[in-house]
């Protein structure tokens, strides 16, 4: 064990490019978290109508992930072997997809927002609110899109560094303009649940604007001609997406997988929705450590299949395996203690329901638990399988668990056996979580996500079989 950690260049390389990572998504998830606790104030209709609005952008973005993932598959491969042309086409192709769906999720926000809400709830009061705060943060959509996409690249070179002070600059200014707009400050107007989604959108249009003017003055890989990123043959789209579609529609289909609970969970009462809310602004907290090992491992992973250098990716990938697992179980145990001080932020108005306030609780406990089983599926199907080049795998076992498993437990019991909130969010866990990590262990030990797209890459895969078999 100690040999297989005492490698300065693995730690320096994985610090390097995880902290950044890390914080980044700590600061957009602080975003997130300051963006519920003020909208709280406004009382627990507010909370949740701002929550299930919130998973709509969640499902957008989970299939934006998809498209992200997939860019860094190639891009992190072609930056192992310096191939600046390859990197922008690809960049190119990424970012036309990636408007597309922001574009298509904008269209349906402000053409049917009372119809999105209802999808979640019948309340009209809940309809009403959700409705008037769709109508203006889907502005924010396209703006938010483009960051992920830019980020991706530019994380894929090493380049984490960018992505991270901009989260940085816009969850300061979104949580400025949050308690500004809300509650009418500094000489704003008091616009309540309206003000935050200005907030949202000001600060996503301005996190744009700050990643392409610092890169120009960098001169980094984002700044070309057009025709340097557009200019991609029909070959290249063909191989783009043949590695990306079981990305994305494994990242959409689970999306729409979570978008059937949170339907499942919001028509169960918005008490429960509002608790549900609470413990994801946490949740998403909770994970940022874990996106960025998981974003490093991607990269470093990546990097050297891409080179040919088979063995060195495979023992990054089980260092990352032991390493990962270990920091979840003590973010679990913290999880468990600090749960009643966590929650109770949120009750600061003493405006939120004792409904929410103990169910969140309760649920909050049962995510703890679940949580290390979530992370080591996560580690193995974004981190290690995708960048070895194997995109489908991971998505097999992802929507067989979810769409087969899950989804089916926890819909039957809910409106079957008419089982308590709190029941039918630990069936959901229990249903998607155990079988995946199974499947995904198994799965990593044959080495059969080793699937190289450079012709360096593909070389050394199968000198490195020649060797396994002149040992044998």
């Amino acid at each position: 064990m100690t040999k297989l950690f005492n490698d300065k260049n693995f730690w320096k390389t994985a610090i390097k490019l995880s902290i950044p990572v890390a914080l980044q998504n700590l600061l957009t998830s602080s975003f997130t978290l300051a963006d519920t606790l003020l909208v709280s104030s406004l009382g627990t209709v507010a909370l949740s109508s701002v929550g299930m609005m919130g998973q709509w952008a969640w499902l957008m973005n989970m299939i934006l992930i998809g498209f992200c993932s997939a860019t860094t598959v190639f891009i992190s491969q072609f930056w192992g072997v310096k191939d600046l042309k390859k990197i922008r086409r690809i960049s190119g192709i990424s970012i036309i997809f990636a408007l597309s769906v922001a574009l298509l999720f904008t269209v349906v926000s402000l053409a049917i927002p009372q119809g999105v809400v209802r999808i979640f709830n019948s309340d009209k009061e809940v309809i009403s609110a959700g409705a008037q705060y769709l109508r203006f943060v889907a502005f924010s959509y396209i703006p938010v899109a483009l960051t992920n996409i830019l980020a991706a690249i530019l994380r894929a070179v090493e380049n984490v560094k960018l992505p991270m002070y901009v989260s940085g600059f816009t969850t300061l200014l979104n949580i400025f303009l949050d308690y500004s707009m809300i509650f009418g400050k500094f000489g704003f107007s008091k616009l309540g649940i309206r003000g935050a989604a200005l907030a949202t959108v000001i600060s996503a249009w301005l996190g744009v604007v700050l990643i392409i003017a610092v890169s120009i003055i960098q001169k980094n890989i984002l700044i070309g001609k057009f025709r340097q990123f557009f200019s991609f043959s029909k070959q290249e789209l063909t191989a783009y997406l043949t590695k990306a579609w079981p990305v994305v529609l494994n990242e959409g289909m689970w999306g729409a997988g979570t978008f059937v609970y949170n339907i499942v969970f919001g028509n169960m009462g918005y008490e429960y929705f509002s608790a549900l809310t609470i413990v994801r602004s946490f949740e998403n907290i909770s994970f940022v450590l874990f996106l960025g090992l998981g974003s490093a491992a991607s990269v470093m992973i990546g990097k050297s299949i891409g080179q040919g250098k088979i063995e060195r990716g495979l023992l990054d990938s089980k260092r990352f395996m032991i390493i990962i697992p270990t920091l979840a179980v003590i973010i679990s145990a913290l999880i468990v203690i600090f749960r009643g001080q966590l929650i109770s932020i949120f009750n600061m108005g003493n405006n939120i329901s004792n409904t929410t306030l103990s169910t969140a609780m309760t649920i909050m406990a049962i995510y703890a638990v679940a949580f290390t089983f979530r992370t080591m599926p996560y580690l193995e199907v974004v981190a290690i399988f995708r960048s070895g080049g194997d995109t489908i795998t991971g998505a097999k076992y992802e929507l067989f668990c979810l769409w087969a498993l899950s989804v089916p437990a926890t819909v039957i019991a809910v409106y079957f056996f008419k089982v308590p909130f709190v029941v039918a969010f630990a069936i959901m866990y229990i249903f998607e979580d155990i079988p995946k990590n199974i499947l995904c262990m198994r799965f990593y030990l044959t080495k059969k996500w080793i699937k190289p797209v450079t012709d360096e890459g593909i070389r050394g895969l199968e000198e490195y079989k020649k060797r396994k078999v002149g040992e044998k």
